[in-house]
């Protein structure tokens, strides 16, 4: 008789309803003695693939949109692309699908483009049910946003909620978490409530001795009306242990620049190098902010008179003082190429040397900004160059000099305003220059009598060949490569516009859309002096001659026909006739003249 061991199994975890409902599987019977019985093996369960959240990588390529269009400042466009990705989570089954970091980013951009309020909403959403909650993160966002907006009152309920530990995320009180508010308020130069920040939460904001928030209140007095109040934050510095860096002296700087004490902001720059030395740090040497704060003093002035320059620029720093701080620049630039001067600093300079008629300065700044500066020059860098270059001539009484750039000016320049720089100096050049060696002096008609009716040196209307409102432009396009004007009638024959060149922009618009509305019209006992003033001021090159009666009707009467045109080609052709001047030449420059006119 075959005895059999019998088997303990531990029972596995039935529920009870499959219990009670199914009787239990029968087992096999256990096998013979004699037949080794193999080892059991315990298969693990099967997980189901718990696949990543589809959404991981899109979060992070979102992110770095929203950066990217943050400061581009296109929150419209932020806020669709976040809509269409939370879309995109709750089709995949993935909830909201936005997490904290996302919704950080998109605080931030509410914040740069001045929409506090959205931010307020967006916040509310966060901590809410249902939301992706916050952290110490966006309560600093929003709290530099609320300071922004000069939302004070809110922004320290805020805070003190933090402090009593009632907010939602429990959010730790730390420096960094206070320091965008109170950059918030010193940006905005209130400077009592930022010391009344400081002085309310001075135990969280001198934890580990940082040197930010020093900085911080610096630069909060240079904003403020009293910039040397930075120089008692520097004693409290050393008063604490703490070593300024780079940024302190480049804020004590600025504050002693703006109060106008050179020799004091040229003691710290020594101070600076000095202790970069000393304990050869290479971080605390002086960058290109530090020699352009101290550069300031003549960029400020550059736009003051010649007498008025004089007696400010000893007060605030000598002309010798500012070569020895640029030639600084151009020497530590040898070993630092983020020292080189960018070509506005030249510019700056050769403002105020070009002030007081240094004309040899300017010369070699002109020529070595070429060589020594760093990044493109501009054309228009260029043109105030070559400007500044005639200013300091000028200046200086190089009368014949300053003549001949200006008329490389004049031929190179298309246009400029005579309310400009290169303006009041081209009126002083043809001051001093009388008017027979005048640039620009008026042409001389001698064919033409300034006091005659127009009506004496008008075409007849029909002569113009006059094209019909409605036609397309690529229909008669080639007639505008003839002729820069022509004037446009409708179905009576009467002029309804006319049409300029440079407006045939739509190839396939009716000429009426292209004209400037209703045409300039004078009676026909307009002096020519008049018409010609009236098309430079009005920027035309062609006005319609009608009967005198028709210019008291309030406006140009469409049933009224034009007798004849007046237009600036008639002056050019009058011009050419001359005997007294150099035929086409001067017409070719009286057409410049006109065109700078129109342009400036």
């Amino acid at each position: 008789m075959m005895l059999l061991r019998p088997r303990f199994l531990s029972p596995s975890p039935i529920s009870s309803s499959s219990s009670s409902s199914s009787p239990s599987p029968r087992r096999s019977p256990p096998p013979s003695s004699s037949t080794p019985r193999p080892r059991a093996r315990h298969r693990r369960r099967r997980r189901a693939p718990s696949s990543p959240p589809p959404t991981q990588p899109e979060l992070r390529r979102l992110t770095s949109r929203i950066v990217d269009l943050t400061r581009r400042r296109q929150l419209p466009q932020i806020m669709d692309e976040v809509g269409a990705a939370r879309r995109r989570a709750v089709d995949r089954g993935a909830g909201g699908g936005l997490n904290t970091i996302v919704m950080n980013a998109v605080l931030e951009a509410c914040v740069r483009c001045g929409d506090v309020g959205l931010a307020l909403t967006l916040f509310d959403e966060m901590r809410g049910p249902g939301g992706c909650g916050v952290d110490g993160v966006s309560y600093g966002i929003l709290l530099k946003g609320l300071g922004i907006a000069r939302r004070i009152d809110d922004a320290f309920e805020i805070l003190e909620s933090i402090e009593k530990d009632t907010s939602i995320g429990s959010p730790r009180l730390s420096p960094h978490l206070i320091c965008g508010f109170l950059n918030a308020l010193i940006e905005a130069g209130d400077m009592r409530r930022a010391n009344a920040l400081v002085a309310r939460f001075r135990q969280v904001l001198y934890e580990g001795h940082s040197i930010l928030l020093y900085n911080l209140l610096m630069k909060g007095y240079i904003k403020s009306n009293f910039p040397l109040g930075a120089l008692t934050v520097k004693d409290e510095i050393l008063r604490q242990g703490l070593k300024p860096d780079r940024l302190t002296y480049n804020t004590i700087i600025s504050a002693c620049v703006k109060s106008a004490e050179i020799d004091m902001a040229i003691q710290f720059l020594e101070d600076m190098k000095e202790e970069a030395k000393r304990d050869n740090n290479p971080e605390l040497l002086p960058d290109a902010v530090t020699y352009t704060t101290l550069l300031k003093p003549i960029r400020g002035h550059v736009g003051a008179g010649k007498q008025q320059a004089n007696l400010l620029l000893p007060a605030a720093l000598r002309m010798n003082r500012a070569l020895c701080i640029f030639g600084e620049i151009i020497k530590q630039a040898g070993n630092n190429k983020d020292l080189r001067p960018k070509p506005h600093l030249y510019l700056s300079i050769m403002r105020a040397f070009a002030t007081i008629g240094d004309l040899d300065m300017v010369k070699r700044l002109n020529k070595r900004m070429w060589p020594d500066s760093v990044g493109s020059i501009s054309r228009s860098a260029k043109e105030e160059a070559d400007e500044l270059l005639m200013e300091a001539a000028l200046n200086n009484n190089q009368i014949d000099m300053a003549r001949g750039l200006l008329r490389r000016i004049v031929n190179e320049k298309e246009c400029f305003s005579w309310t400009s720089r290169v303006g009041m100096v081209a009126v002083k050049v043809e001051t001093l220059s009388g008017f027979t060696n005048s640039l620009l002096r008026p042409h001389v008609f001698p064919q033409i009598v300034l006091n005659d009716p127009v009506e004496k040196y008008m075409i007849p209307f029909q002569e113009t060949q006059p094209l019909h409102a409605d036609l397309i432009l690529e229909e008669v396009v080639m007639r505008f490569f003839k002729d820069p004007v022509v004037p446009i009638v409708d179905d009576w024959g009467s002029c309804v516009g006319i049409v300029h060149r440079q407006d045939c922009t739509k190839i396939d618009a009716p000429l009426l859309s292209m004209s400037r509305g209703p045409p300039l019209c004078v009676p026909t006992s307009t002096s020519v002096e008049h018409v010609i003033d009236l098309l430079l001021r009005e920027k035309s090159k062609m006005v319609v001659v009608v009967k005198r009666g028709n210019m008291y009707e309030g406006s140009y009467a469409s049933s009224s026909r034009p007798l004849g045109v007046f237009s600036l080609a008639i002056l050019w052709k009058f011009t050419a006739d001359a005997t007294d001047i150099d035929g086409m030449d001067a017409a070719h420059q009286l057409q410049q003249d006109v065109e700078a006119s129109n342009c400036g």
